[in-house]
C-alpha cells in the first residue's frame, strides 16, 4: 500500500495555495471587501491563529493585501496574483469550447427528431 504523502508546504506557488479548500473560500469572502481576520475566522469556522495562517500564505504568494486600520488589520483581495492560474486554465478553453459545441449541435439533433417524429 502506497502512503498518502502531504504536499509540499510552498508559499511560492499559487497554484499550491489555493489548492486548500479554506483558502479558496477566504478568497471568496474577500471579493465583497476587507475584513479583518476575526471576520472570516468566524465566518469560516476555524480559530483566529488558523486563519492567520492561511492569510499568511495567500500574502505570501500576492492573493490577499493587508492594511492597518486602527488597532485591527484589515485583509483585502488581489486578484491580480490569480493571472497565472487564469492563464493555464485559458489554454483548455479551446477544449471546452468545442465539447460545448458538440453539445448544441447534439441537443439540436435531438429537437429536429422530436419536430419530425
Amino acid at each position: 500500500m502506497i502512503a498518502a504523502m502531504a504536499r509540499a508546504a510552498t508559499t511560492s506557488d499559487v497554484f499550491n495555495a489555493i489548492a486548500e479548500p479554506q483558502r479558496r473560500e477566504m478568497l471568496v469572502l474577500l471579493r465583497a471587501g476587507e475584513r479583518p481576520v476575526t471576520d472570516l475566522a468566524r465566518e469560516l469556522g476555524m480559530s483566529q491563529p488558523r486563519a492567520s495562517k492561511h492569510l499568511r500564505v495567500l500574502r505570501e504568494v500576492g492573493l490577499v493585501r493587508d492594511r492597518k486600520a486602527g488597532k485591527q488589520r484589515l485583509y483585502g483581495l488581489d486578484a491580480r496574483g490569480l493571472r497565472p492560474v487564469h492563464e493555464w486554465t485559458g489554454g483548455f478553453e479551446r477544449f471546452w469550447n468545442e465539447s460545448f459545441d458538440r453539445l448544441d449541435a447534439y441537443v439540436q439533433d435531438l429537437k429536429q427528431a422530436r419536430q419530425e417524429g
